[in-house]
């Protein structure tokens, strides 16, 4: 399922006691959603990585009370006076078998040997798959059955739109609304691969540099050499500023692209610079000029990243006029 679904799955199951796992490759964001899930909801979140567990940790060390053996618990688990949270137990499925089965007691009856797991702390998984090329163990019939089993996939569109109102580099999200096939990608021999934290990783490497000729040498170590390639290439045959500048300057007769990609730079780039006055007043005159397929483009990139834009006039007018194609 896609990140928009799995976050509405997530905020269903949070009011029952099952647990939940969520499977899915590197780098799609399954430990940003369960956060994410989390804070909206007001509930701390403690992370336990269980590939890093040994057998022990969770049960305890003994200690000698009254001349018998009593089990101290792990400071890291909820504490009987704590609020409420979130217990994320992520790289579940990378633990050793021994390390799993230790997780039984826990993840089911919500205890382990004299600890009980707080009222109100609400269990989610997370793991890759084997395919995935990870580190994984195959998780044992008994410990899977525990847990309601969800699988994140990319989804370049949630993608588009959470790079927009996060502030991401347009250059990299016009390519990959251009492009949305390498937005994740299989891991190969390469050690770099694309995927959406590599993209991400891209983007912030982006801003350390003054363009992406500057760090293009850097470009395949970050995505793979495969979309670095075609990257560098969308940027030299359709990325102009200047030209996105002069739109800006005169948007009701300046020329405007005429080639797909150049669409996709200019729509994420006003998108980027939203909340800019001289950009949305920019983007709600180009809302008659571009093709109206594109001109749907740029109204959702312009309301993600300038919730306000719905206010303006124009966008009105052209909602009125294309609302059965803003609805698809």
């Amino acid at each position: 399922m896609k990140p928009t679904r799995l976050t509405r799955v997530l905020e269903s199951l949070l009011t029952q006691q099952w647990p939940a796992f969520v499977w899915g490759p590197p780098g799609v964001g399954k430990s940003s959603i369960v956060r994410g899930v989390a804070a909206a909801a007001g509930l701390p979140v403690i992370d336990l990585r269980a590939s890093l567990l040994d057998p022990t940790d969770l049960r305890g060390i003994p200690a000698i009370e009254n001349g018998r053996a009593v089990w101290c618990p792990p400071s890291f688990l909820p504490k009987a006076t704590d609020k409420p949270g979130v217990l994320f137990l992520d790289e579940i499925n990378a633990a050793p078998p021994l390390v799993q089965a230790s997780l039984y007691q826990l993840v089911l009856d919500r205890r382990v040997g004299e600890y009980v797991l707080p009222s109100g702390w609400w269990i989610v998984a997370a793991g890759n798959r084997q395919q995935d090329r990870a580190v994984t163990f195959r998780m044992s019939s008994a410990l899977a059955n525990r847990f309601v089993h969800v699988t994140l996939e990319a989804d370049a569109d949630d993608w588009r739109s959470w790079a927009i109102g996060a502030g991401l580099d347009p250059l990299v999200v016009s390519f990959l609304g251009y492009r949305p096939a390498l937005l994740s990608q299989e891991p190969g021999q390469e050690a770099a691969y694309a995927t959406p934290r590599s993209w991400q990783m891209l983007c912030d490497v982006l801003t350390k540099f003054e363009s992406p000729k500057a760090c293009a040498d850097l470009i395949p170590g970050i995505v793979g050499e495969g979309p670095a390639r075609e990257f560098l290439a969308f940027l030299k045959q359709s990325a102009n500023i200047d030209r996105i500048k002069a739109i800006v300057a005169d948007p009701a007769n300046a020329p405007l692209p005429d080639s797909l990609d150049g669409i996709y730079v200019l729509t994420s780039w006003l998108a980027h610079n939203a909340t800019k006055e001289d950009v949305s007043a920019a983007a709600s005159e180009l809302l008659s000029r571009l093709p109206p397929e594109f001109a749907v483009v740029l109204a959702r990139d312009m309301l993600r990243g300038k919730p306000a834009f719905a206010r303006d006039p124009k966008y009105r007018e052209f909602m009125k006029k294309h609302a059965a194609l803003i609805a698809r």
